[in-house]
């Protein structure tokens, strides 16, 4: 398993910090020996809880162009028909998967096309699953035109631990479903939105794979037998 590359920094800081600590303890506070050995047992829990957050597991990826892969490993907290007014300003499907801190947060395309909306939205850090996080919350907002046809939008929500969310895509990009678009640190959400008539293949309360768990299958002229 490899650690994620927006995580290596913090786990080096993180890892010198902890072990100056340590050995400031040792070399000071040396009659309190007890102390001291339940510190450095503290310190190391603290960092391996660090270190699984940033992992990067291997995805075996699923494709297809009318299909919907989960963008974000979590649990299915969110399936209601919307009104969407950021970029539709219509009704829309909302799938939303919130990712709990012991999740793998690295944020998958969850379909293949082209950019044609990106746009980041500074804000505040309500709870993940709070019902106004998705307007309120630090965010992002990307919107896909699927290579099947219909346009997909989804966002990386912010929430109370999290305070920095990373993208690596913008307008115009084309993207390829399962890879990363983004990053958010520590505990947040994800949402999608999707046409009316999009097949769901999940229920309220399902646990979802980044990169690998169908979450959806859009409405073409074409479907597939999936």
């Amino acid at each position: 398993m490899k650690i994620h590359k927006e995580g290596r920094r913090i786990l080096f800081f993180t890892l010198l910090a902890l072990l100056a600590v340590n050995l400031l303890l040792f070399r000071f506070n040396s009659r309190n020996e007890t102390f001291n050995f339940i510190f450095v047992g503290a310190s190391a829990v603290a960092f391996l809880l660090l270190l699984q957050f940033f992992r990067s597991p291997y995805r075996n990826l699923l494709t297809h162009e009318d299909l919907l892969i989960a963008p974000a490993d979590g649990k299915v907290v969110v399936i209601e028909d919307v009104h969407e007014p950021e970029y539709f300003d219509d009704m829309r499907k909302q799938i939303s998967i919130f990712m709990s801190p012991i999740n793998v947060h690295i944020t998958r395309n969850p379909i293949s096309g082209v950019v044609r909306y990106f746009k980041y939205h500074p804000g505040n850090y309500l709870v993940a699953w709070h019902p106004k996080s998705s307007t309120k919350n630090e965010r992002t907002t990307v919107v896909v035109q699927s290579e099947a046809g219909p346009m997909v939008l989804f966002r990386q929500i912010a929430g109370a631990m999290a305070r920095r969310i990373v993208w690596y895509v913008s307008e115009g990009d084309e993207v390829s479903q399962g890879e990363e678009f983004g990053f958010i640190k520590f505990g947040s959400r994800v949402d999608i939105y999707v046409p009316l008539d999009t097949i769901l293949k999940v229920q309220l309360g399902d646990k979802v794979k980044g990169g690998e768990t169908v979450i959806a299958q859009l409405k073409t002229e074409t479907p597939s037998l999936f």
